[in-house]
């Protein structure tokens, strides 16, 4: 067995070696500093030495049942939540829409364009995204409190509005990543035989019977493996937007647990062991919701990520 292993492995060397930077990747920022997480079971400080933070003392859950029951315990995890449940249903529903209005175009350079276009922001770093938002959204001449008080109503900046910040923080982070997002469904589409339409087309079906009856179902497999990938990002992604945005005025709506972790890590009393606790119990959410999605998806006879 190992002998037809190593004969595989070497019939098919180059990509064994394409493959070897992304696993690479993975090990060192992925792996390796899963073994950082023993720190949340500890308690150390910043100035520690690596053998002073091996041979600390072992706190067990302290950390955990600290944060459980803070008075930021709720408020983090609901909004990490209202969060996570809108951008699931923005970056997840909006990219195969705008994949189905792209498969519908048919002049090439028109559809070439239309593409370039909705690609283009995702290469906008979210620190150059943050300045676009705030240079739009500022009182002192932004074009939107402009706007607001031209059409009669209130100059007000948005950016410190618990009403408005999530829409803001969502329509900004949808501008930059849903056209990129669409990728996989534009390619999966293209792969549709096009008889199956000119069928359809002639049995007098409509566009919209066309896309319920022909594309969606053509293109599961992909819908259900974004899916399932995207609920493994969900609790992960935002997090540097949001961060880059909110400010103390918006905090009851905004602060999630990332930003949680990044001011008990960074800021004030530098508290490493509880910010890694709160780390590790948002990375244990994440796991939950990617095994239940792949059961799902599984259990509804779709390809779920190990099929």
């Amino acid at each position: 067995m190992k002998q037809r292993s190593l004969r595989e492995i070497g019939r098919y060397k180059m990509l064994y070696l394409f493959l070897l930077p992304g696993l690479l990747y993975f090990i060192v920022f992925r792996f390796v500093p899963i073994a950082g997480y023993v720190l949340a079971f500890k308690d150390v400080t910043p100035f520690m030495s690596l053998e002073q933070m091996l041979t600390s003392d072992w706190v067990g859950f302290r950390h955990f049942r600290e944060f459980f029951n803070s008075y930021y315990f709720w408020n983090v995890f609901k909004n990490t939540a209202v969060l996570a449940a809108w951008r699931l249903a923005i970056e997840f529903t909006l990219p195969i829409l705008l994949a189905l209005l792209l498969n519908e175009l048919h002049s090439k350079i028109y559809k070439t364009f239309v593409q370039t276009v909705a690609y283009m922001p995702y290469f906008v770093s979210n620190v150059v995204l943050a300045g676009i938002v705030i240079t739009l959204l500022t009182t002192n001449g932004g074009l939107v409190p402009t706007i607001m008080k031209a059409l009669g109503g209130e100059a007000t900046y948005l950016l410190t509005d618990p009403n408005s910040f999530r829409g803001v923080l969502l329509t900004a982070i949808g501008w930059k990543n849903i056209g990129w997002s669409s990728i996989v469904y534009v390619a999966a589409m293209s792969s549709v035989d096009p008889q199956l339409y000119e069928a359809a087309s002639i049995d007098g079906a409509s566009k919209l019977q066309m896309i319920f009856k022909i594309t969606l179902p053509s293109i599961a497999f992909a819908i259900v493996i974004m899916f399932i990938m995207r609920i493994g990002v969900i609790m992960n992604e935002g997090w540097e937007e949001t961060l880059l945005l909110y400010s103390e005025p918006v905090y009851s709506v905004s602060d999630i647990l990332d930003t949680y972790v990044y001011r008990s890590a960074m800021t004030g009393s530098m508290r490493y062991s509880y910010a890694t606790a709160v780390g590790l119990f948002k990375c244990i959410l994440g796991l939950i919701l990617v095994t239940a999605s792949n059961v799902v998806a599984k259990r509804l006879g779709q390809n779920n990520m190990y099929s």
